[in-house]
């Protein structure tokens, strides 16, 4: 494994009460990188992101992480990386310092003063190193958590939707800060639903009810899926969605606002079914636009199956 990739992992398998929740998955991270992680609940995001950080065993695949073996090497590749679970799970009724300081004695950390002051100085938590942590709001918590993570410097960050519940100034917050850590080399996979925070990461994989979907550079993503789209605007629209709804063409609608977003992999067809729409519909607006990030995954959320079914 290259020193320049961080997690290597291929073919990594996990089943539950018969059923394959993790099939087959690959992964290749380089170090420095943003990677974002994203799918649909149930699809297996939190599973992988278990076995890639060795709280979890596959039952079959290999791989590195940080150049320690997946299978045999779960212990060492623990201690050297930092995991923010979806819950909140420090202890509530200790502050925010006395938090810190007792992860600093579980890592047995030397100079844990010195650590925690700099967690407390990185996080913006100087002045609340006092207050009791379960009357933190939930982007106080999350700030607190991120901290505990940092302590003992890993070198590979695995946040597993993080930002879920915290208001939008605490979500760019948290961003500004996992930026700072790509800047000074940490590797962080995030596992997020937020299409905003998705575009921000540096590359993405795109996980479904256990098998990986997509996985490349955020930029190149609406290339690969190569979806045509079109903005339907206009009162009312609920008819225009009827015709549109197993229509010629169509593979995806969409509300968004006050509007209808239909896309296709078919341009030609498409876009003869919109303005056949329109024909019928005189008071529709249409307009092409570009396909987001939104549309992509709501696109390819629908082509898969679910592995519960």
């Amino acid at each position: 494994m290259s020193d320049d990739i961080v997690i290597d992992v291929n073919g990594l398998t996990k089943s539950y009460g018969g059923r394959m929740v993790v099939d087959h998955f690959d992964l290749q991270v380089p170090r420095g990188a943003i990677y974002g992680f994203l799918g649909p609940n149930g699809s297996g995001k939190t599973t992988t992101i278990r076995m890639v950080c060795g709280l979890l065993k596959p039952e079959s695949g290999e791989g590195r992480v940080l150049g320690f073996d997946v299978l045999n090497d779960s212990l060492s590749i623990k201690e050297r990386v930092g995991y923010m679970t979806q819950k909140f799970s420090l202890y509530e009724d200790l502050s925010i310092r006395e938090n810190l300081d007792f992860i600093a004695r579980l890592y047995g950390l030397d100079n844990r003063h010195a650590r925690v002051d700099k967690a407390l100085e990185d996080l913006g938590l100087v002045e609340r190193q006092s207050q009791v942590a379960g009357k933190l709001s939930g982007g106080w918590k999350q700030r607190l958590a991120l901290a505990a993570c940092m302590i003992h410097e890993p070198q590979l960050l695995l946040l597993d939707e993080p930002t879920a519940g915290v208001d939008p100034k605490a979500r760019r917050d948290f961003w500004d800060q996992i930026r700072r850590y790509s800047a000074q080399g940490v590797t962080t996979l995030v596992s997020t639903h937020y299409m905003d925070e998705a575009v921000q990461c540096d590359s993405i994989a795109y996980i479904a009810y256990g098998k990986k979907l997509l996985d490349a550079p955020t930029a190149d993503i609406p290339k690969q899926i190569n979806l045509a789209c079109w903005r339907l605007e206009g009162r009312p629209l609920q008819q225009a969605q009827d015709m549109l709804e197993g229509a010629a063409g169509v593979d995806l609608v969409a509300r968004f606002g006050a509007a209808i977003h239909v896309c296709g992999r078919d341009p030609a067809l498409l876009e003869r079914t919109v303005l056949n729409v329109r024909e019928a519909q005189p008071h529709i607006n249409i307009q092409r636009i570009d396909a987001g990030f939104e549309e992509i995954f709501i696109y390819l959320m629908a082509e898969s199956r679910d592995n519960f079914q």
